[in-house]
């Protein structure tokens, strides 16, 4: 009985079980399944992370203004130098600085003293004249009835008498006595013409307003001497109406061919910072300015100031409305400017798609246009939008731009639909 039992023992102990019974073999098997599921899914989630990502914004239809930015100063409408044309000392000054003045009021008033004397001089002059004249015209009086005294005698005579010679005489005292006439009345007129050149001198030393105004600036002081000899010396500073001003800005060259008479602007000025003043544009110069190797043009900009919070030579910042479209398709300027890297090539798709030995092979780095940045939105014909995560190029027809937005014209390209402007690196 027991070399019985241990006889199946031994044979039992000697039948191994058949190969697919074998633990270890599943074992192995699902090991390595799960190693392959484990890879594949790796390399799954590595490709994801390798596609690019893009950022998109939506089309939408709205207003595009194109604006020119310019600065400048604010300047009175009619500005005028008052100076003096003579010579002299001040002894009076009338008005100061913001005294609002009439055309004809007297601004100041130079010494006359000596101005006195000249006229009076002039004027006793002119009486001199006046006496010369009055006794010429009795010489002359004399001389023409001393002659025609002559002239009856030598009638009634039958020309015996008097001699030829006397009334030769005659005839010369009488044009010597009309030539003195003449020249007396000549010293007339010029003693005249001295006494009036004097009291207008006169008149001049009292300085008058030439215009309704306001005094801007004053540039003299009872006591100054002014000497115009050389040029009229500028006494004070007159403007016109500050109700009204007039504001002028240098326009870029780039910018001068936008910028034309009626097209509306505002502009803001330091001391009212958070303020936007309207004006409009009422003259573009065709003289041009070089600084600094800068070429600009003169623009001047009409402003309301009725409520005088403006000043002339305040420093102001324009924006002058140059273009102005309403229910227009607008896309960013960076949609027309981006230009997607290019697809991979046959190969690399044919290792994209295969199986695990071609994911595991190293892959050739990809082959792409670098974006062209800095492209003129204008010259740009086509935009980007994504299809089945895919860039997709659609053709349209820019037109104007504001340096954000630019106004185009599409048959497929629809409000709502996102553009591509911009393409980052792979996900991390």
């Amino acid at each position: 009985m027991n070399e019985s039992s241990s006889l199946h023992q031994l044979l039992g102990a000697a039948a191994a079980p058949p190969w697919w019974r074998r633990p270890s073999l599943w074992i192995g098997i699902g090991v390595l399944v799960l190693a392959a599921a484990g890879l594949w899914a790796w390399q799954g989630r590595r490709d994801a992370q390798a596609l690019p990502t893009y950022v998109t914004e939506t089309v939408h239809r709205g207003q595009l203004s194109v604006r020119v930015s310019a600065n400048g100063t604010l300047q009175p409408t009619n500005k005028v130098a008052v100076g003096s044309e003579l010579s002299g000392t001040v002894a009076q000054v009338l008005v100061d600085v913001n005294d609002p003045v009439k055309k004809g009021q007297v601004l100041a008033r130079l010494d006359t003293s000596r101005l006195d004397d000249q006229v009076a001089r002039s004027g006793a002059a002119l009486s001199v004249a006046e006496a010369n004249l009055r006794q010429a015209r009795a010489s002359a009086e004399e001389a023409a009835g001393n002659l025609q005294r002559l002239q009856e005698v030598a009638r009634l005579s039958g020309g015996k008498v008097p001699s030829a010679a006397d009334l030769a005489a005659a005839q010369a005292a009488l044009a010597r006595a009309q030539a003195a006439v003449a020249s007396a009345e000549a010293g007339v007129a010029d003693a005249r013409a001295a006494l009036s050149s004097d009291r207008t001198n006169l008149r001049k030393a009292s300085i008058r307003s030439p215009i309704d105004g306001v005094v801007l600036a004053r540039n003299v002081d009872p006591g100054n001497a002014v000497a115009a000899s050389l040029q009229a010396v500028t006494l004070f500073t007159l403007a016109e109406d500050l109700t009204r001003m007039k504001l002028e800005v240098n326009v870029d060259e780039a910018d001068v061919g936008l910028v034309q008479q009626g097209q509306r602007a505002t502009f803001t000025v330091s001391a009212w910072p958070s303020r936007n003043y309207p004006a409009a544009v009422a003259r573009v110069s065709y003289g041009s300015t070089t600084k600094d190797n800068v070429v600009t043009y003169q623009a001047d900009l009409v402003v309301d100031n009725r409520d005088l919070t403006l000043r002339p030579g305040m420093s102001a910042t324009a924006s002058i409305l140059a273009t102005e479209r309403s229910d227009v398709l607008l896309v960013p300027n960076a949609a027309l400017r981006y230009t997607p890297e290019a697809a991979p090539a046959s190969g690399e798709a044919a290792n994209t798609d295969g199986g695990l030995a071609s994911r595991l092979l190293p892959r050739l780095p990809r082959s792409g246009a670098q974006r062209q940045a800095g492209m003129v939105t204008a010259a740009a014909r086509q935009v980007w939008v994504l299809r089945e995560g895919r860039p997709a190029a659609v053709p349209v027809r820019p037109g104007v731009s504001d340096g954000r937005m630019t106004e185009v014209a599409s048959e497929t390209l629809v409000p709502g639909m996102a553009v591509i402007v911009d393409q980052g690196g792979s996900r991390k």
